[in-house]
């Protein structure tokens, strides 16, 4: 994403790498705007990464990002699955050659919501974007099984520190 990002953006801008594992080795209100895309799921609690994003953030800045979409977590999900109880989920994936166990936190909606405010964020957008332009080409075996070409596999937010 980095490298996309450069890429688009040039050499101009200042983009960072940063674990949500514990306290983020930036400076408080450093930055513009945060992007966490697809990474907050693979956190049971949201308390500690939420409060960093916000405390490295100036005054009015966004917290760019996404996760799993809970609906469709909760239609993979066992029968019988509360769709309101936060609950971990894991799957095997090849990575490289090597097996890895994935772990996700999967979260109904108002507890995603109720942790970005709880944080300090205001809500400015909540998407469920179509896929992009190229997408049914790049992933013909996908949008083979949803003819209309419509899915929801993400959530996108916009956050904005308060």
């Amino acid at each position: 994403m980095l490298a996309l990002a450069r890429q688009r953006l040039g050499d101009g801008v200042v983009l960072e790498r940063a674990e949500l594992g514990g306290p983020l080795p930036f400076a408080d209100a450093g930055f513009d705007d945060v992007v966490a895309s697809l990474v907050l799921h693979y956190l049971e609690d949201w308390t500690t990464a939420l409060a960093e994003l916000r405390r490295v953030l100036k005054p009015g800045g966004r917290l760019i990002g996404s996760v799993h979409h809970p609906f469709v977590s909760h239609l993979t999900a066992p029968p019988g699955t509360d769709y309101f109880a936060t609950r971990s989920t894991s799957q095997w994936w090849e990575l490289g050659g090597t097996k890895h166990l994935m772990t996700f936190w999967d979260r109904p909606l108002h507890a995603i919501t109720d942790a970005f405010t709880a944080a300090g964020f205001r809500i400015d957008v909540i998407s469920e974007p179509p896929p992009g332009p190229g997408a049914r080409e790049r992933f013909p075996e996908i949008f083979a099984q949803r003819e209309s070409g419509t899915f929801l596999c993400f959530l996108f937010f916009v956050l904005t520190k308060t």
